[in-house]
């Protein structure tokens, strides 16, 4: 079974909506869309990624791809990578899902004060 790891290693993909903490990003100045809009873009990311899903090095780079081009995080230069952190580092909502999910497994949709995320879960 899941023994609790101290630290986890994620790539995420973030969607900053006007409501957000910072409702700019390097990929847009003046962030202006809903959150339902960021909800509705990042589920038809999470199709692509559900698509790509049959081995994990597919699902990783596709992941990583996406993150590139889509992330509202200064993450996706790095393929979203936001490396190994512990507890209490990421706001709880974040922290939860992350820990939540095993090596290699994709979260559903995650709303934090940034905005709407999808994680995936590499170490």
């Amino acid at each position: 079974p899941n023994h609790l790891p101290k630290e986890v290693r994620a790539l995420h993909i973030l969607k900053k909506h006007k409501a957000s903490r910072r409702p700019a990003s390097w990929r847009n100045p003046q962030i202006t869309c809903t959150l339902q809009e960021a909800k509705e873009e990042l589920e038809g990311l999470i199709e692509v990624l559900r698509e790509a899903s049959s081995s994990p090095e597919e699902l990783r780079a596709t992941f990583e791809e996406l993150a590139r081009t889509e992330s509202d995080c200064s993450s996706a230069k790095r393929g979203g990578d936001l490396g190994f952190f512990g507890r209490k580092k990421m706001q709880p909502p974040f922290e939860n899902a992350s820990f939540a999910l095993e090596v290699g497994e994709l979260s559903g949709i995650v709303e934090t004060s940034s905005g709407v995320h999808v994680i995936l879960r590499i170490g």
